[in-house]
Protein backbone atom coordinates (compact mmCIF):
# COMPACT_ATOMS: atom_id res chain seq x y z
CA UNK A 1 0.00 0.00 0.00
CA UNK A 2 1.24 3.48 -0.90
CA UNK A 3 2.10 5.48 2.22
CA UNK A 4 0.91 8.79 0.76
CA UNK A 5 -0.13 9.82 -2.71
CA UNK A 6 1.54 12.82 -4.28
CA UNK A 7 -1.80 14.67 -4.22
CA UNK A 8 -1.90 14.26 -0.43
CA UNK A 9 1.66 15.55 -0.10
CA UNK A 10 0.72 18.60 -2.14
CA UNK A 11 -2.32 19.17 0.05
CA UNK A 12 -0.25 18.84 3.22
CA UNK A 13 2.26 21.45 2.07
CA UNK A 14 -0.55 23.87 1.22
CA UNK A 15 -2.49 23.18 4.42
CA UNK A 16 0.49 23.56 6.73
CA UNK A 17 1.29 26.91 5.16
CA UNK A 18 -2.29 28.04 5.78
CA UNK A 19 -2.50 26.64 9.32
CA UNK A 20 0.93 27.81 10.48
CA UNK A 21 1.22 31.16 8.74
CA UNK A 22 -2.34 32.31 8.15
CA UNK A 23 -3.40 32.79 11.79
CA UNK A 24 -0.11 33.39 13.66
CA UNK A 25 -1.54 34.38 17.06
CA UNK A 26 -3.92 31.43 17.20
CA UNK A 27 -1.22 29.06 15.94
CA UNK A 28 1.29 30.26 18.56
CA UNK A 29 -1.25 29.60 21.32
CA UNK A 30 -1.97 26.09 19.99
CA UNK A 31 1.75 25.28 19.77
CA UNK A 32 2.29 26.34 23.38
CA UNK A 33 -0.63 24.16 24.54
CA UNK A 34 0.70 21.19 22.57
CA UNK A 35 4.14 21.57 24.11
CA UNK A 36 2.70 21.44 27.63
CA UNK A 37 1.03 18.10 26.87
CA UNK A 38 3.98 16.69 24.98
CA UNK A 39 6.50 17.82 27.56
CA UNK A 40 4.59 15.94 30.25
CA UNK A 41 4.57 12.76 28.16
CA UNK A 42 8.34 13.00 27.72
CA UNK A 43 8.83 13.51 31.47
CA UNK A 44 6.60 10.52 32.23
CA UNK A 45 8.97 8.27 30.24
CA UNK A 46 12.39 9.88 30.75
CA UNK A 47 13.83 6.82 32.49
CA UNK A 48 12.87 4.60 29.55
CA UNK A 49 13.90 7.20 26.95
CA UNK A 50 17.36 7.80 28.39
CA UNK A 51 19.64 10.20 26.51
CA UNK A 52 17.70 12.26 23.95
CA UNK A 53 20.51 13.41 21.65
CA UNK A 54 20.72 13.24 18.73
CA UNK A 55 16.97 13.34 18.12
CA UNK A 56 14.75 13.67 15.06
CA UNK A 57 11.17 14.89 15.16
CA UNK A 58 9.22 13.86 12.07
CA UNK A 59 6.12 15.75 10.95
CA UNK A 60 7.23 18.61 13.18
CA UNK A 61 5.17 21.40 11.52
CA UNK A 62 6.96 24.62 12.59
CA UNK A 63 9.23 22.58 14.86
CA UNK A 64 7.76 23.87 18.12
CA UNK A 65 8.21 20.56 19.96
CA UNK A 66 11.78 20.29 18.69
CA UNK A 67 12.45 23.77 20.10
CA UNK A 68 11.09 22.49 23.42
CA UNK A 69 13.41 19.47 23.30
CA UNK A 70 16.38 21.73 22.57
CA UNK A 71 15.63 24.32 25.26
CA UNK A 72 13.74 22.58 28.10
CA UNK A 73 15.48 19.22 27.82
CA UNK A 74 18.88 20.37 26.53
CA UNK A 75 18.78 17.95 23.59
CA UNK A 76 20.30 18.38 20.13
CA UNK A 77 18.77 17.22 16.91
CA UNK A 78 16.58 17.80 13.87
CA UNK A 79 13.05 18.99 13.08
CA UNK A 80 11.70 17.51 9.84
CA UNK A 81 8.49 18.36 8.02
CA UNK A 82 7.19 18.22 4.47
CA UNK A 83 6.53 21.98 4.65
CA UNK A 84 9.71 24.05 4.35
CA UNK A 85 7.70 27.24 4.80
CA UNK A 86 6.32 26.09 8.15
CA UNK A 87 9.82 25.23 9.33
CA UNK A 88 11.06 28.68 8.32
CA UNK A 89 8.31 30.24 10.41
CA UNK A 90 9.90 28.55 13.44
CA UNK A 91 12.33 31.48 13.65
CA UNK A 92 9.42 33.78 14.55
CA UNK A 93 8.35 31.31 17.21
CA UNK A 94 11.90 31.20 18.60
CA UNK A 95 11.97 35.00 18.84
CA UNK A 96 8.51 35.23 20.43
CA UNK A 97 9.36 32.66 23.09
CA UNK A 98 12.89 33.96 23.70
CA UNK A 99 14.57 30.62 22.97
CA UNK A 100 18.35 30.42 22.70
CA UNK A 101 18.67 26.99 21.09
CA UNK A 102 17.20 25.66 17.84
CA UNK A 103 17.08 22.31 16.04
CA UNK A 104 18.51 21.83 12.57
CA UNK A 105 15.48 22.18 10.29
CA UNK A 106 15.05 19.84 7.32
CA UNK A 107 12.23 19.59 4.81
CA UNK A 108 11.74 15.92 4.06
CA UNK A 109 9.40 12.96 3.81
CA UNK A 110 8.81 10.75 6.86
CA UNK A 111 8.41 7.72 4.58
CA UNK A 112 11.76 8.44 2.88
CA UNK A 113 13.95 9.99 5.56
CA UNK A 114 17.13 11.74 4.36
CA UNK A 115 19.16 10.26 7.25
CA UNK A 116 21.85 7.63 7.33
CA UNK A 117 21.19 4.14 8.67
CA UNK A 118 21.55 3.83 12.44
CA UNK A 119 22.46 7.48 12.89
CA UNK A 120 20.03 8.65 15.60
CA UNK A 121 19.40 7.88 19.25
CA UNK A 122 15.77 9.05 19.40
CA UNK A 123 12.96 9.72 16.89
CA UNK A 124 9.68 11.31 17.94
CA UNK A 125 6.38 11.97 16.17
CA UNK A 126 3.28 13.74 17.43
CA UNK A 127 -0.13 13.52 15.80
CA UNK A 128 1.24 12.68 12.34
CA UNK A 129 1.36 8.90 11.81
CA UNK A 130 -2.39 8.83 11.12
CA UNK A 131 -1.76 10.91 7.97
CA UNK A 132 -0.20 7.83 6.32
CA UNK A 133 -2.31 5.11 4.78
CA UNK A 134 0.56 2.71 5.38
CA UNK A 135 1.80 3.53 8.87
CA UNK A 136 4.19 0.58 8.82
CA UNK A 137 6.23 2.29 6.09
CA UNK A 138 7.03 5.07 8.55
CA UNK A 139 7.87 2.53 11.26
CA UNK A 140 10.34 0.87 8.88
CA UNK A 141 12.06 4.17 8.11
CA UNK A 142 12.24 5.10 11.78
CA UNK A 143 13.74 1.71 12.62
CA UNK A 144 16.28 2.13 9.81
CA UNK A 145 17.60 5.50 11.04
CA UNK A 146 17.62 4.53 14.73
CA UNK A 147 20.85 3.20 16.18
CA UNK A 148 20.69 -0.15 18.03
CA UNK A 149 18.91 0.42 21.33
CA UNK A 150 17.40 3.64 20.00
CA UNK A 151 13.89 4.73 20.98
CA UNK A 152 10.85 5.91 19.05
CA UNK A 153 8.36 8.10 20.89
CA UNK A 154 5.02 8.72 19.21
CA UNK A 155 1.99 10.34 20.81
CA UNK A 156 -1.41 11.91 20.19
CA UNK A 157 -2.26 9.19 17.67
CA UNK A 158 -6.01 8.52 17.40
CA UNK A 159 -7.53 5.25 18.53
CA UNK A 160 -10.40 3.79 16.53
CA UNK A 161 -13.72 4.27 18.29
CA UNK A 162 -16.21 1.40 18.44
CA UNK A 163 -19.25 3.24 19.81
CA UNK A 164 -20.17 5.43 16.84
CA UNK A 165 -22.50 5.37 13.88
CA UNK A 166 -19.79 6.97 11.73
CA UNK A 167 -22.25 9.07 9.76
CA UNK A 168 -19.93 11.87 8.59
CA UNK A 169 -16.57 13.58 9.13
CA UNK A 170 -16.50 15.86 12.15
CA UNK A 171 -15.73 19.58 11.67
CA UNK A 172 -13.76 21.83 13.99
CA UNK A 173 -15.75 23.32 16.85
CA UNK A 174 -15.63 26.82 15.31
CA UNK A 175 -17.41 25.60 12.15
CA UNK A 176 -19.94 23.31 13.81
CA UNK A 177 -23.61 24.05 13.37
CA UNK A 178 -25.49 25.07 16.55
CA UNK A 179 -26.99 21.62 17.08
CA UNK A 180 -23.57 19.99 16.59
CA UNK A 181 -22.00 22.24 19.23
CA UNK A 182 -24.73 21.34 21.68
CA UNK A 183 -24.26 17.63 20.99
CA UNK A 184 -20.50 18.05 21.33
CA UNK A 185 -20.78 19.88 24.65
CA UNK A 186 -23.09 17.13 25.95
CA UNK A 187 -20.59 14.48 24.87
CA UNK A 188 -22.93 12.93 22.29
CA UNK A 189 -21.51 14.06 18.93
CA UNK A 190 -18.82 11.37 19.00
CA UNK A 191 -21.52 8.70 18.81
CA UNK A 192 -22.60 10.10 15.42
CA UNK A 193 -19.43 11.17 13.60
CA UNK A 194 -16.40 9.44 12.14
CA UNK A 195 -12.84 9.98 13.29
CA UNK A 196 -11.76 13.02 15.31
CA UNK A 197 -12.70 16.67 15.67
CA UNK A 198 -11.51 18.61 12.63
CA UNK A 199 -11.18 15.67 10.25
CA UNK A 200 -13.75 17.25 7.94
CA UNK A 201 -11.56 20.26 7.13
CA UNK A 202 -8.37 18.31 6.50
CA UNK A 203 -10.19 15.70 4.41
CA UNK A 204 -11.89 18.41 2.35
CA UNK A 205 -8.47 19.96 1.76
CA UNK A 206 -7.21 16.71 0.27
CA UNK A 207 -5.36 15.26 3.27
CA UNK A 208 -6.24 11.62 3.82
CA UNK A 209 -6.27 10.31 7.38
CA UNK A 210 -5.96 6.76 8.67
CA UNK A 211 -8.11 6.28 11.75
CA UNK A 212 -8.35 2.49 11.45
CA UNK A 213 -5.90 1.68 14.25
CA UNK A 214 -7.27 0.41 17.53
CA UNK A 215 -5.25 -0.78 20.51
CA UNK A 216 -4.96 -4.27 19.04
CA UNK A 217 -3.56 -2.98 15.74
CA UNK A 218 -1.09 -0.62 17.43
CA UNK A 219 0.10 -3.43 19.72
CA UNK A 220 0.68 -5.75 16.76
CA UNK A 221 2.64 -3.12 14.82
CA UNK A 222 4.83 -2.21 17.79
CA UNK A 223 5.55 -5.85 18.65
CA UNK A 224 6.54 -6.60 15.06
CA UNK A 225 9.31 -3.99 14.92
CA UNK A 226 10.42 -3.17 18.47
CA UNK A 227 11.48 -5.24 21.48
CA UNK A 228 10.30 -3.14 24.44
CA UNK A 229 7.64 -0.50 25.05
CA UNK A 230 5.90 1.80 27.50
CA UNK A 231 2.42 3.05 26.62
CA UNK A 232 -0.19 5.52 27.84
CA UNK A 233 -3.80 5.80 26.74
CA UNK A 234 -5.76 9.04 27.02
CA UNK A 235 -9.57 9.05 26.90
CA UNK A 236 -11.13 12.50 26.77
CA UNK A 237 -14.53 12.48 28.45
CA UNK A 238 -16.55 15.53 27.40
CA UNK A 239 -20.02 16.06 28.80
CA UNK A 240 -22.27 13.55 30.49
CA UNK A 241 -22.56 11.42 27.34
CA UNK A 242 -18.89 10.40 27.40
CA UNK A 243 -18.21 10.67 31.13
CA UNK A 244 -20.86 8.09 32.01
CA UNK A 245 -19.60 5.51 29.49
CA UNK A 246 -15.95 6.08 30.45
CA UNK A 247 -16.62 5.69 34.19
CA UNK A 248 -18.62 2.49 33.66
CA UNK A 249 -15.93 1.03 31.37
CA UNK A 250 -13.20 1.78 33.93
CA UNK A 251 -15.21 0.19 36.77
CA UNK A 252 -15.78 -2.94 34.67
CA UNK A 253 -12.10 -3.26 33.76
CA UNK A 254 -10.40 -5.80 36.10
CA UNK A 255 -7.33 -3.53 36.38
CA UNK A 256 -9.35 -0.27 36.59
CA UNK A 257 -7.47 0.95 33.52
CA UNK A 258 -8.75 3.18 30.72
CA UNK A 259 -7.96 0.66 27.98
CA UNK A 260 -11.51 -0.69 27.73
CA UNK A 261 -12.88 2.86 27.69
CA UNK A 262 -10.44 3.70 24.91
CA UNK A 263 -11.74 0.83 22.77
CA UNK A 264 -15.30 2.08 23.17
CA UNK A 265 -14.84 5.86 23.04
CA UNK A 266 -11.57 6.23 21.18
CA UNK A 267 -8.89 8.56 22.44
CA UNK A 268 -5.19 8.88 21.81
CA UNK A 269 -2.16 6.67 22.30
CA UNK A 270 1.33 7.62 23.47
CA UNK A 271 4.08 5.01 23.23
CA UNK A 272 7.84 4.79 23.68
CA UNK A 273 9.31 1.78 21.91
CA UNK A 274 12.89 0.51 21.79
CA UNK A 275 14.89 -0.99 18.94
CA UNK A 276 16.78 -4.21 19.49
CA UNK A 277 20.48 -3.98 20.41
CA UNK A 278 22.82 -1.97 22.60
CA UNK A 279 23.22 1.74 22.05
CA UNK A 280 26.61 3.03 20.82
CA UNK A 281 28.84 4.56 23.46
CA UNK A 282 28.90 7.91 21.66
CA UNK A 283 27.41 9.76 18.68
CA UNK A 284 28.99 12.46 16.51
CA UNK A 285 28.46 16.05 17.64
CA UNK A 286 26.00 18.34 15.92
CA UNK A 287 28.72 20.76 14.79
CA UNK A 288 29.00 18.58 11.69
CA UNK A 289 25.33 17.64 11.46
CA UNK A 290 25.68 16.67 7.79
CA UNK A 291 27.23 13.39 8.94
CA UNK A 292 23.78 12.27 10.07
CA UNK A 293 22.21 12.89 6.67
CA UNK A 294 22.11 11.14 3.32
CA UNK A 295 21.27 12.27 -0.21
CA UNK A 296 17.54 11.86 -0.94
CA UNK A 297 18.27 10.97 -4.58
CA UNK A 298 21.15 8.47 -4.48
CA UNK A 299 21.48 7.86 -0.70
CA UNK A 300 25.12 8.94 -0.77
CA UNK A 301 26.85 11.05 1.87
CA UNK A 302 26.29 14.81 2.03
CA UNK A 303 28.84 17.54 2.73
CA UNK A 304 28.50 21.25 3.45
CA UNK A 305 30.26 23.68 1.14
CA UNK A 306 31.48 27.24 1.79
CA UNK A 307 28.03 28.65 0.96
CA UNK A 308 26.43 26.43 3.65
CA UNK A 309 24.71 24.25 1.04
CA UNK A 310 24.40 20.50 1.42
CA UNK A 311 25.99 18.79 -1.57
CA UNK A 312 26.19 15.16 -2.73
CA UNK A 313 29.47 14.33 -4.45
CA UNK A 314 27.94 11.23 -6.00
CA UNK A 315 24.98 12.63 -7.96
CA UNK A 316 25.39 16.38 -7.64
CA UNK A 317 22.26 16.92 -5.52
CA UNK A 318 22.36 20.34 -3.85
CA UNK A 319 20.25 21.89 -1.10
CA UNK A 320 21.03 25.50 -0.15
CA UNK A 321 20.34 26.91 3.29
CA UNK A 322 17.11 28.85 2.66
CA UNK A 323 16.06 30.81 5.71
CA UNK A 324 17.62 28.23 8.02
CA UNK A 325 15.94 25.27 6.30
CA UNK A 326 17.55 22.60 4.11
CA UNK A 327 15.08 21.08 1.65
CA UNK A 328 16.07 17.40 1.35
CA UNK A 329 13.11 16.10 -0.62
CA UNK A 330 13.93 14.01 -3.71
CA UNK A 331 14.52 16.27 -6.70
CA UNK A 332 11.33 15.30 -8.56
CA UNK A 333 9.13 15.87 -5.52
CA UNK A 334 10.85 19.13 -4.63
CA UNK A 335 10.22 20.54 -8.12
CA UNK A 336 6.48 19.85 -7.85
CA UNK A 337 5.86 20.66 -4.18
CA UNK A 338 7.88 23.89 -4.38
CA UNK A 339 7.35 25.13 -7.96
CA UNK A 340 7.81 28.83 -7.13
CA UNK A 341 6.60 31.39 -9.66
CA UNK A 342 5.10 29.37 -12.51
CA UNK A 343 2.54 30.08 -15.25
CA UNK A 344 0.16 27.34 -14.06
CA UNK A 345 -0.03 28.62 -10.46
CA UNK A 346 -1.48 31.78 -8.93
CA UNK A 347 -0.14 31.78 -5.38
CA UNK A 348 -1.37 34.95 -3.69
CA UNK A 349 1.56 34.91 -1.24
CA UNK A 350 3.94 35.57 -4.17
CA UNK A 351 4.16 39.19 -5.41
CA UNK A 352 4.10 38.12 -9.07
CA UNK A 353 0.65 36.54 -8.77
CA UNK A 354 -1.07 39.76 -9.90
CA UNK A 355 0.35 39.34 -13.43
CA UNK A 356 -2.12 36.49 -14.03
CA UNK A 357 -5.21 38.21 -12.63
CA UNK A 358 -7.65 39.78 -15.11
CA UNK A 359 -10.46 41.62 -13.28
CA UNK A 360 -12.84 41.44 -10.31
CA UNK A 361 -10.26 41.31 -7.49
CA UNK A 362 -10.02 43.46 -4.38
CA UNK A 363 -6.64 44.41 -2.90
CA UNK A 364 -4.41 41.76 -1.38
CA UNK A 365 -4.80 41.10 2.35
CA UNK A 366 -3.58 38.62 4.95
CA UNK A 367 -0.42 37.79 6.93
CA UNK A 368 2.72 35.81 6.03
CA UNK A 369 2.00 32.84 3.76
CA UNK A 370 -1.77 33.21 3.80
CA UNK A 371 -2.27 36.12 1.42
CA UNK A 372 -5.69 36.33 -0.21
CA UNK A 373 -8.01 38.53 -2.26
CA UNK A 374 -11.73 39.08 -1.82
CA UNK A 375 -14.00 38.97 -4.83
CA UNK A 376 -17.48 40.39 -5.38
CA UNK A 377 -19.83 38.54 -7.73
CA UNK A 378 -17.25 37.63 -10.40
CA UNK A 379 -13.49 37.47 -10.90
CA UNK A 380 -11.24 36.19 -13.68
CA UNK A 381 -7.68 34.94 -14.00
CA UNK A 382 -5.40 33.32 -16.59
CA UNK A 383 -3.38 30.10 -16.29
CA UNK A 384 -1.03 28.46 -18.79
CA UNK A 385 -0.17 24.79 -18.61
CA UNK A 386 3.46 23.78 -18.16
CA UNK A 387 2.97 20.03 -17.64
CA UNK A 388 1.76 17.44 -20.18
CA UNK A 389 -1.28 15.27 -19.69
CA UNK A 390 -4.85 15.89 -18.49
CA UNK A 391 -5.18 18.84 -16.12
CA UNK A 392 -7.27 19.51 -13.05
CA UNK A 393 -8.11 22.91 -11.55
CA UNK A 394 -7.55 23.44 -7.81
CA UNK A 395 -8.91 26.55 -6.08
CA UNK A 396 -8.30 27.33 -2.40
CA UNK A 397 -10.43 29.88 -0.60
CA UNK A 398 -12.39 30.85 2.48
CA UNK A 399 -16.13 31.32 3.06
CA UNK A 400 -17.02 34.01 5.60
CA UNK A 401 -19.51 33.30 8.38
CA UNK A 402 -21.78 36.24 7.47
CA UNK A 403 -23.88 34.45 4.77
CA UNK A 404 -24.31 31.46 7.06
CA UNK A 405 -25.52 33.69 9.90
CA UNK A 406 -28.04 35.17 7.44
CA UNK A 407 -28.97 31.62 6.36
CA UNK A 408 -28.07 32.35 2.75
CA UNK A 409 -26.21 29.43 1.12
CA UNK A 410 -22.83 30.21 -0.40
CA UNK A 411 -22.58 29.16 -4.04
CA UNK A 412 -19.54 29.11 -6.32
CA UNK A 413 -19.48 28.41 -10.05
CA UNK A 414 -16.27 28.12 -12.07
CA UNK A 415 -15.84 28.21 -15.85
CA UNK A 416 -12.74 27.51 -17.93
CA UNK A 417 -12.54 29.05 -21.42
CA UNK A 418 -16.28 29.73 -21.27
CA UNK A 419 -17.27 26.19 -20.27
CA UNK A 420 -18.68 25.52 -16.80
CA UNK A 421 -16.49 22.96 -15.01
CA UNK A 422 -18.16 22.89 -11.60
CA UNK A 423 -20.71 24.29 -9.14
CA UNK A 424 -20.30 24.05 -5.37
CA UNK A 425 -22.24 24.95 -2.24
CA UNK A 426 -19.90 24.94 0.80
CA UNK A 427 -21.99 23.83 3.75
CA UNK A 428 -19.89 25.54 6.43
CA UNK A 429 -17.87 28.70 6.90
CA UNK A 430 -14.11 28.40 6.73
CA UNK A 431 -11.49 26.99 4.41
CA UNK A 432 -12.59 25.27 1.20
CA UNK A 433 -10.82 23.59 -1.70
CA UNK A 434 -12.56 23.13 -5.04
CA UNK A 435 -11.28 20.78 -7.74
CA UNK A 436 -12.53 20.08 -11.27
CA UNK A 437 -11.25 18.38 -14.40
CA UNK A 438 -10.41 20.73 -17.27
CA UNK A 439 -10.75 20.34 -21.04
CA UNK A 440 -7.49 20.05 -22.94
CA UNK A 441 -6.06 23.50 -23.80
CA UNK A 442 -2.69 25.30 -23.70
CA UNK A 443 -4.17 28.23 -21.76
CA UNK A 444 -7.20 28.76 -19.56
CA UNK A 445 -9.28 31.77 -18.71
CA UNK A 446 -10.78 30.96 -15.32
CA UNK A 447 -14.01 32.76 -14.42
CA UNK A 448 -15.29 32.47 -10.84
CA UNK A 449 -18.83 33.53 -9.88
CA UNK A 450 -19.92 33.53 -6.23
CA UNK A 451 -22.98 34.46 -4.15
CA UNK A 452 -24.51 35.83 -1.99
CA UNK A 453 -23.17 39.36 -2.03
CA UNK A 454 -22.75 40.98 1.38
CA UNK A 455 -21.28 44.17 2.81
CA UNK A 456 -19.84 45.47 6.08
CA UNK A 457 -20.42 48.90 7.62
CA UNK A 458 -18.08 51.73 6.57
CA UNK A 459 -16.67 49.74 3.64
CA UNK A 460 -17.64 50.56 0.06
CA UNK A 461 -16.67 47.13 -1.19
CA UNK A 462 -19.00 44.18 -1.78
CA UNK A 463 -17.88 40.67 -0.83
CA UNK A 464 -18.64 37.02 -1.47
CA UNK A 465 -15.63 34.76 -0.76
CA UNK A 466 -11.86 35.21 -0.70
CA UNK A 467 -9.30 33.13 -2.62
CA UNK A 468 -5.66 32.39 -1.83
CA UNK A 469 -4.53 29.97 -4.57
CA UNK A 470 -5.58 28.94 -8.08
CA UNK A 471 -3.52 26.31 -9.86
CA UNK A 472 -3.38 23.46 -12.33
CA UNK A 473 -2.47 20.00 -11.11
CA UNK A 474 -2.13 16.74 -13.07
CA UNK A 475 -5.04 14.34 -12.81
CA UNK A 476 -4.15 11.31 -10.73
Amino acid sequence: MEAQSFAVKRAQVEFHNFASLGEPERAMRVYAEENVRRGQIIRNHLAFLGELSPFLEIGSNVGHTSYMLANEFGAEGFALDLSADSLRYGVSLQDAWGLSRAPVRVAGDAANLPFADGSLRMVCAFQMLSQFMNIESVFLEVKRVLAPGGVFLFAEEPLKRLLTLGLYRCPYYETMKPWERKMYDWGLLGYLVRDVIGAHQEESFGIRQNHSMGLKEWHALISKHFVARECEVFVRARGWGQTFVRDVAVRLDPYRSTWRAARLLGGTLAAVVKKEGDAPAAFPGMDSFERFLRCPDCHGALARDAADSLVCAGCGYRSPNQGGVFNLLPSAEKAELYPGDRADIIDFSLPSHSERLIDGWHDIEGPFGNKYRWIACEASARLSRVKPGPQRLRVRGHAHETPFELRQPVTIEISANGETVGKWTPGRPGLFVLEADLPDAPEYRIDIAAAPLWRVPNDARAFTVNLSMIRLVPRE
